[in-house]
């Protein structure tokens, strides 16, 4: 239990680094900004891949991940399942930030992810 309330902190959105950021406000810039690539987070073995169909599927700390994903209203809003914990609905702003995409919560006025591509 206490992995799911570590896991559950980040793919909700947890603070990492600040920095400037230049906001991805669509679809087709967002999935031209992944390029087929993972989104990762090393520190909790983290690895989801966005695919273009509105699907999401991936790995965490060792367990599955699945869920789907839509671009509305200029933000990226997804709903996940990590080895049957659901982790809600949750529309995020999408920034580009150096070699990462930023996910903020909220739309774009809560808590912070910074995932590298790979």
């Amino acid at each position: 239990m206490r992995a799911f309330s570590i896991l559950s902190a980040v793919l909700i959105s947890t603070p990492l680094f600040a920095a400037s950021a230049d906001v991805i406000r669509d679809k087709d810039s967002f999935l031209a900004e992944l390029g087929g690539r993972d989104l990762t987070i090393s520190m909790f073995d983290l690895a989801l891949k966005v695919h273009p169909d509105g699907k999401l599927s991936g790995t965490a700390m060792g367990w599955g991940v699945t869920g789907s994903w839509v671009w509305k209203d200029g933000l990226f809003c997804r709903d996940m399942d990590w080895s049957g914990y659901k982790i809600d609905y949750e529309c995020q702003q999408v920034e580009k930030n150096g070699s990462k995409l930023r996910f903020v919560s909220n739309a774009g006025k809560g808590r912070a992810a910074d995932f590298r591509l790979k």
